[in-house]
This record gives structure tokens, sequence and C-alpha cells, in this order.
């Protein structure tokens, strides 16, 4: 297993991590198999989508997650953080991908990305396993 740790610097935060996770398949020397991508945080999550267009897409995903958990509701829990359980929650803390010839597949316009919701913090843990396809 593999460790990537993160300092994330504003509230919400969208960080490209495809490129260390795609040296820690060569690293790993797997050409066939699974990456497997998980963060242990709840006020954070693993996602994957554009990363071409100068990043306009992670401003509109940011708003919409606002809209549906803002910062500003009344919740029961009261740490101040609801929301960002509540966005952690709706995308995920994990994600799957497949290694074909010792690439990440993925999509033309496509990267990896840890999504900050409770930030800034000091050390977001990533951890990270490759198998192998028997």
């Amino acid at each position: 297993m593999f460790e990537l740790n993160l300092k994330t610097h504003k509230k919400t935060e969208f960080i490209e991590i495809t490129d260390s996770l795609q040296e820690l398949v060569q690293k790993s020397m797997v050409k066939e198999g699974h990456l497997f991508v998980y963060t242990q945080h709840t006020t954070a999550a693993i996602l994957s989508n554009e990363n071409a267009n100068g990043g306009a897409i992670w401003k509109d995903i940011g708003e919409a997650l606002e809209k549906i958990a803002p910062q500003e509701k009344e919740y029961h829990h009261d740490d101040g953080n609801a929301h960002s359980h509540i966005k952690g929650a709706l995308i995920g803390n994990s994600k799957t991908f497949f290694i074909h010839q010792g690439q990440i597949v993925l999509g033309t316009w496509e990267g990896i990305y840890l999504a900050e919701f409770d930030g800034p913090r000091q050390n977001r843990r990533i951890l990270v396993k490759i198998t192998e396809s028997q």
C-alpha cells in the first residue's frame, strides 16, 4: 500500500493527484490491474472529472455542492462542519480505476482529484492500493 499526504489551502479545494498516482503505478511495476484510491477523511472526497478548460468545472462543482449543503445552514451536527461531511458523503471517499499497459485508464480530459470541503488542513491522507490482474 502507498500513501499520499497533501496540505490544503482553502475551505473548498480540488487538488489534482493524477500524476502522483501514475508515479505510484510506475513504481509498483503493475502493467494490468486496478488502482484503489481512498481518503480516511469524512470531510474530503476522491473524484474524477475534467482536467482541462482552466478548471472551470471545479468552480461549477463547488458552487453546485454549496447549493445542496450550504455552509450557512443550521444543522443537527453542531461542530460547524456538517456541510463538509454532507459534501464528502455525496462524492464519496474512494474510487477504483483500471490499469492497462502500466497506465491509469482515464478519459481524454479526465483527472483524479482530492476534494477538500473543510480546509485548510495540514495533512490530508490518501491511501493507494495497486493490484495486479490474474
